[in-house]
């Protein structure tokens, strides 16, 4: 199991298949699905671990909003119950000025 530094959510209902973002991982940690979403597009998935946190998938996918890129994964130790997911999941701290907890495996707001 290798550490990862990073994560990745790649909603699949905005991804189009075009595999630039796998292509452009260097640590090979992005896998074109089997599945289709509901567009008919075979989907960019991330594989669960081995993350660095660069972002270069981020930048590469010309799908704005279709990739979140958490950094400092090793670091975090919130865990909270997601109200959508029903699983214990890391938590991400938004600190703009409204601080609100997001689930990092589906993104909805947690109390």
């Amino acid at each position: 199991m290798s550490l990862s530094r990073g994560h990745l959510i790649i909603k699949a209902a905005e991804c189009k298949g075009c595999c630039l973002c796998i292509e452009a991982c260097s640590v090979h940690v992005i896998k074109l699905s089997g599945r289709l979403n509901q567009m008919g597009y075979k989907t960019a998935e991330y594989t669960g671990e081995g993350c660095t946190g660069c972002g270069i998938c981020f930048y590469t996918c010309p799908e704005p909003g279709a990739i979140t890129v958490f950094k400092g994964w090793d670091k975090w130790e919130n865990k909270a119950l997601c109200p959508v997911c029903q699983l214990e999941t890391n938590v991400y701290a938004a600190r703009n000025g409204d601080e609100k907890n997001v689930c990092t495996r589906c993104l909805n707001p947690i109390s």
